[in-house]
């Protein structure tokens, strides 16, 4: 039997219409003549997905009893026993009721399709098992309900539904989302516009890269190798050599101009398994590559274009960048060079080769011979030395021998001493030696004796045979021993970097890692310094960790020293290292660094959860206690209304006067939930020109006939770019606290005055002292504002303003400054570049 289909709707966050879109599909199935059942739904209260089941068959949940409780579940059984074409199960990441068939949803719906069911279900992208995390350091929200990404991956079909974050905000204020009672904190944490915008990018990149794995597949399964640009993907050879920053920064330009592409670097490593080019080079070039937004790969091959060809069919690469030869021309012409063998089997991918400063010219320059890298200075000198000595020790005892010793004799033995000089110093001694020994048995051995003249053809064969000989066979031994060498550096390198590793993934502290990289590399002591940076001046080391005896407190007391960060280094005193034990440093530096890093982002994350969770404390208390008060005392207020008697003169002003304190407490709790609302960004703002005329008209009504307020405007006043309620409410607050700070006999003053593109708005008491001498401004010495002068503070600056207040000896005045519509048209018309 063929296994069903699974049809997957993928949202980035709750609400954005994912049960929704699936009942549609299930309503157009069914008009289409399918089969089709609701196996599990879960309309939220939300009318519209509930009204689109009506018409199509629900299959009854079944009912589970856990702790006490009764929960219901899909009825796994029933659905298979009715055996439709397609069922509907919404949730795909939820866990079933402990005791019920599967533990997870997921695990019903795989029984479904494995009975050739097709589902239709939903998922969050918050419930990947490998975003998890991502998740949680977004949100601060751990996700208890995952699903393996693979059967996610496994799903025939994956549609988005997707909604831009200010409209899933503005669906969650009108209650279409959650009830009243979660809106707020929900916006306040979940829901804020940075989360939303985050989550939709992670559940866009998802979704990316799994049409990416569908087309590969596709291209796998059809046989198809060449390139299909689909996507531009360009890849940098790197051979390690100083070119490859060249090549690097010249494919990035490239990647920048093309939108949408992708830089690649690929290293090829030779069969052997040994890295040929410098390593400290490569590492940095991998640094570069991952710097400019690449991905840095390796593979194995003894035909560098083969394998790098290879490589990009596989990836679907639709250039290749590669750098000019750095091999003569006699090289060239003998073996034709990566690049032209490249290009000639490229095909349809494009290559580009790249001149560099470090290319071949028409001549190579002439260099003497040094030290090998790979054997050393000492043991070069050794085999230099050993030549010097065993050559001529072995002439004298072929001498001795006499007329037991011939001229093919000579030359096997001559073969051996070179052979043994190659293991020990490399290639240049044994050249050297080879060389040596041809002279000397030219001179000895062949006649005319103690001449280096030959006159026999076949002695002159014979010679010319033994030194292309020696050359080859020393060579080889040569390039063995040079292998040899580096592949057990690199087995000890990779032994003592894993080491660390390993002790890093167990968790041990510094001071235990510092002593394992200084019995690796045989150091005296080893200190972990940082500095400090606020004393650029004169700079201070503080030891973060150290082992040994006497470690170094500064960089300048050690005997060598590897930056490990921006402001920790690596030092340790003992003998001095070479440029592979220096290298290895480097590389323990920076995993210590990292683990310091690591450790500290932890302490800071931990610290960071504590003051989110009191954050989050406060919020909701905050809520609660708005939501709690604000019935009490509406109701408050009412009984003081009805209690009030005309005919006690003294009792009625006591009860006025409470009414006035319960009606500025409820303002206080409405002042403290819309600062709420602004902070979490639940506030939504209409902006537009708005007339100042009409606003001070607003405001003189909210204020009622107790209150007075003189205005003194221009003759022409712009209208301002603002909220035109949020605006009233911004200055009816300030007049009102203008009017508490001003004597009975005067009133608060508010001015404005025009100034370019800007209009300023003035609010002063009546105190005319006070409103000329505490001229507002940022340097003027405040007392602590009250609620209502923070929430007009925050409110001018959602709208674009500033707003600035000055309390001095009992006398108040404020600056409220908005831009004008003159400024908002100008820009909004100006010409785009």
């Amino acid at each position: 039997m063929a296994g069903g289909r699974l049809r997957i709707y993928l949202g980035a966050a709750p609400g954005v219409g994912k049960t929704y879109a699936m009942l549609e599909e299930g309503q157009r199935l069914a008009a289409a003549g399918a089969d089709v059942v609701v196996g599990f739904v879960e309309p939220h209260g939300r009318r519209p997905t509930a009204a689109l089941t009506e018409g199509l068959e629900v299959v009854p949940r079944c009912t589970v009893e856990y702790r006490g409780t009764t929960f219901t579940e899909m009825d796994l059984a029933a659905v298979l026993a009715r055996r439709p074409q397609v069922a509907l199960v919404d949730e795909l990441a939820h866990t079933d009721v402990p005791g019920f068939r599967h533990a997870k949803r997921w695990q019903d719906v795989e029984e479904l399709l494995d009975a050739g069911i097709d589902v239709v279900t939903t998922l969050n992208v918050q419930h990947l098992e490998s975003l998890g995390d991502v998740v949680r350091q977004i949100t601060g929200v751990p996700q208890r309900e995952t699903l393996p990404d693979e059967v996610a991956r496994r799903a025939d079909q994956i549609e988005l539904v997707d909604l831009p974050p200010e409209l899933l905000r503005r669906r969650m204020l009108h209650g279409e989302i959650y009830p009243s009672e979660r809106i707020e904190a929900a916006l306040t944490h979940y829901f804020r516009i940075g989360n939303l915008t985050a989550l939709r990018e992670l559940a866009l990149l998802w979704l990316a890269d799994r049409v990416e794995e569908g087309l590969q597949r596709y291209r796998a399964e059809h046989g198809i190798t060449t390139p299909w640009e689909t996507r531009e993907r360009i890849v940098v050879a790197l051979t390690g050599g100083p070119e490859g920053e060249t090549l690097i920064r010249r494919a990035a330009r490239v990647t920048a101009r093309i939108p949408g592409s992708e830089l690649l670097a690929l290293h090829v490593v030779p069969g052997d398994g040994l890295v040929h080019g410098d390593q400290a080079t490569l590492d940095a070039q991998r640094a570069l590559v991952e710097s400019l937004g690449g991905s840095y790969h390796q593979t194995t091959g003894d035909d560098v274009p083969e394998a790098l060809l290879q490589f990009a069919e596989a990836e679907n690469v639709t250039q290749i960048v590669l750098g000019a030869s750095r091999r003569g021309r006699l090289s060239t012409f003998l073996r034709g060079g990566v690049g032209h063998r490249t290009i000639q089997r490229s095909g349809p991918i494009d290559v580009l080769v790249v001149t560099h400063e470090h290319a071949a010219g028409s001549l190579p320059a002439l260099r003497l011979p040094h030290p090998s890298r790979a054997t050393g200075p000492r043991r070069f000198w050794t085999a230099m030395l050993l030549a010097a000595v065993a050559l001529p020790a072995l002439t004298v005892l072929l001498v001795l021998l006499g007329e037991h010793v011939d001229l093919g004799l000579a030359l096997v033995l001559y073969l051996l001493a070179v052979v043994a000089i190659a293991l020990i110093g490399g290639v240049v001694p044994a050249l050297l030696a080879a060389l040596a020994a041809g002279l000397l048995a030219d001179y000895r051995f062949t006649p005319p004796l103690h001449s280096l003249r030959v006159e026999r053809l076949a002695d002159i064969l014979t010679l010319v045979v033994y030194v292309v000989t020696a050359v080859i066979v020393g060579t080889a031994a040569g390039a063995a021993a040079r292998r040899t060498y580096q592949a057990v550096r690199a087995s000890s390198e990779a032994r003592a970097l894993s080491r660390l590793a390993t002790a890093m993934m167990h968790g041990q502290d510094l001071p235990a890692l510092l002593e394992q990289v200084r019995e690796d590399l045989g150091l005296d002591a080893v200190s972990l310094l940082e500095r400090d940076t606020r004393h650029a001046a004169e700079p201070r080391w503080y030891v973060v960790a150290s082992t040994g005896s006497d470690p170094p407190e500064r960089p300048y007391d050690a005997d060598v020293e590897s930056p490990a960060g921006d402001s920790l280094t690596l030092a340790a005193r003992g003998h001095t290292l070479s440029g592979d034990d220096q290298r290895v440093l480097g590389v323990c530096a920076a995993q210590l660094g990292m683990a310091y890093s690591h450790g500290r982002l932890a302490a800071h994350d931990a610290e960071t959860g504590l003051r989110a969770a009191a954050e989050h404390t406060r919020a909701s208390l905050l809520l609660t206690a708005s939501r709690d008060l604000r019935d009490p005392l509406c109701s408050a207020e009412e009984a003081l209304h009805h209690l009030r008697t005309p005919a006690d003169a003294q009792q009625a002003r006591a009860l006025d006067t409470a009414r006035s304190s319960v009606r500025r407490a409820g303002r206080l709790v409405t002042d403290l939930d819309e600062l709420s609302r602004l902070h979490a960004g639940a506030l939504d703002l209409y902006l537009r020109p708005v007339d100042l005329d009409e606003v001070l008209t607003a405001v003189l009504d909210a204020l009622g006939p107790g209150h007075a307020l003189q205005c003194s405007l221009p003759e022409h006043v712009p209208d301002v770019i603002a909220d035109a309620a949020v605006l009233t409410r911004v200055l009816t607050a300030l007049a009102a606290e203008a009017q508490r700070h001003s004597p009975a006999d005067r009133p608060a003053r508010l001015t404005a005055q025009v100034r370019p593109g800007v209009l300023e708005i003035r609010v002063t008491d009546g105190n005319g002292e006070a409103a000329e001498g505490a001229a507002p401004g940022p340097d003027r010495g405040r007392s602590p504002e009250s609620l209502a002068l923070r929430l007009s503070r925050d409110l001018a600056e959602v709208m674009g303003g500033t707003l600035e207040t000055a309390v001095r000896g009992g006398g108040f005045a404020v600056r409220l400054t908005l831009p004008t519509a003159a400024v908002r048209t100008a820009a909004a018309g100006a010409p785009e570049d």
